[in-house]
């Protein structure tokens, strides 16, 4: 099963990863996908891992940190902060 296009932009110049995918759904349903634990559970961790570990913090200066388990036990966390929300068109972190 394939799913929307990711695009990546990666300027050489600044430190700055853009994640581009269009969906066939409402915004603000997308938005909730990206930002609400209860729908991050679902999609969040790579293929063959395991979301053990969901918190966000969705405002101007607060932050997410997700754990996803490797297949051989091995966790990764990745954690960062929201910079800049404007619901339901764009997230920046």
């Amino acid at each position: 099963m394939s799913g929307p296009r990711l695009e990546l932009i990666a300027p050489r110049d600044v430190p700055i990863l853009v994640f581009r995918r269009a969906f066939q759904a409402p915004p603000a349903l997308v938005f909730k996908a990206w930002t609400e634990p209860e729908h991050l559970w679902h999609w969040r961790a790579p293929h063959g891992f395991e979301l053990v570990a969901c918190e966000v913090d969705l405002r101007v200066g607060g932050g997410y940190r997700f754990v996803h388990r490797a297949p051989d036990g091995s966790q990764h966390a990745f954690t960062g902060h929201y910079r800049e929300i404007n619901r339901p068109s764009r997230l920046v972190s």
